[in-house]
């Protein structure tokens, strides 16, 4: 083991409180060298659940049907739903704005509509508290949608300067891949991105029973909520490794899953969450100068989840990092160790190190 790998895996190591942090599976890669670091309860071949990291499947589906001519970003949602779905998708303020949402609205959580899962309902729960009280809840498309549309949605879609991450934008998504392609979402994940780049333990996780994944941690136990996992779907329920999610997010980046000139197109950002700003089906971790002062951390686009798995890359730098801290309850861990780990792999080895 080479300096710079002892480096990167202590940082792992010393990671693990046994309190906030388990076990952590971590894939960097800089140029032409790669690091597969894992430590505490996981080790580099622990499957785990990717959660919301799962929307850049989406996108690169959606973006190879853009590139077959299947379907426009700018195409009408009610071109593929159906209108028991749509209707009353986006009511605002008296005016029915469901006929207007484009797919490049779900994309880049630019519809207004409301989040199924973190938002509250009438009753003044959401179904992420539910979750976290203890009971694994589990739901279907029509349910997740109707529990949406019983909110208020938040801005008319395509309002200036307005994003609001939802999961329901994600659930709608799922549902025109399997419009098009006639197909189960996790399918269409197995014959467009799973078979073509190789990937033998990534998956979406349906079946309650499966017991592959490693269970997730919510503060110091675990937390196995395996009718939850199997309802997300296309918003959030792939199974994978670090090193599997590695070479998705190459191939996301390199052109092999869609026209890499359409990276470009996505860039278009804005704010959700500090420090994350939404891009068009991705996200863009930017440290303000504050905490940035010396410029070592890069802008990093991809995306995370709730699981505290995580999945970006700087092409410009060559440089990209998958993995988890595998904890619901604090999801800086994972951006926290990302930090750490990136300042780590950009630094310059020596002849000695060597």
């Amino acid at each position: 083991m080479n300096k710079k790998t002892q480096s990167l895996q202590h940082i792992l190591d010393d990671a693990i409180d046994n309190k906030k942090i388990f076990g952590t599976s971590f894939c960097v890669r800089h140029g032409e060298t790669t690091w597969n670091i894992a430590s505490g309860d996981m080790d580099i071949n622990q499957q785990y659940f990717i959660a919301s990291t799962t929307k850049l499947f989406v996108t690169a589906i959606i973006m190879h049907y853009r590139s077959k001519a299947q379907l426009s970003l700018d195409d009408k949602i009610n071109q593929y739903l159906s209108q028991d779905i749509i209707m009353g998708l986006h009511r605002l303020n008296g005016k029915d704005y469901s006929g207007e949402i484009t797919i490049k609205n779900l994309l880049a959580h630019t519809s207004g509509i409301p989040d199924y899962f973190q938002q509250k309902d009438n009753k003044g729960d959401s179904l992420e508290n539910v979750l976290m009280g203890g009971l694994d809840e589990k739901w279907t498309f029509e349910q997740a949608v109707e529990r949406s549309k019983e909110m208020k949605p938040l801005f008319a879609p395509d309002a200036k300067n307005k994003a609001h991450y939802s999961d329901t934008n994600f659930q709608l998504l799922g549902r025109i891949i399997e419009t098009v392609s006639g197909e189960c979402f996790g399918k269409v994940c197995q014959e467009l991105i799973v078979k073509p780049l190789g990937l033998d333990k990534t998956y979406l996780y349906t079946d309650i029973q499966d017991t592959l994944p490693k269970p997730l941690y919510y503060k110091n136990k675990e937390f196995p909520i395996p009718n939850a996992m199997a309802s997300f779907g296309a918003d959030g329920g792939v199974v994978s490794t670090s090193g599997e999610m590695m070479v998705f997010l190459s191939a996301f980046f390199n052109g092999t899953l869609f026209p890499k000139s359409y990276l470009n197109e996505l860039k278009v950002w804005n704010r959700i969450y500090f420090p994350m700003r939404s891009g068009i089906g991705l996200q863009c971790f930017k440290l303000p100068w504050i905490f940035n002062p010396l410029g070592t951390i890069p802008d990093m686009i991809g995306h995370s989840g709730l699981s505290g798995a995580l999945a970006f890359s700087n092409p410009d730098r060559d440089l990209y990092i998958t993995g988890t801290v595998n904890q619901v309850a604090h999801p800086d861990a994972s951006f926290r160790l990302m930090i750490k780990l990136i300042q780590e792999a950009l630094k310059p080895v020596t002849s000695i190190e060597k």
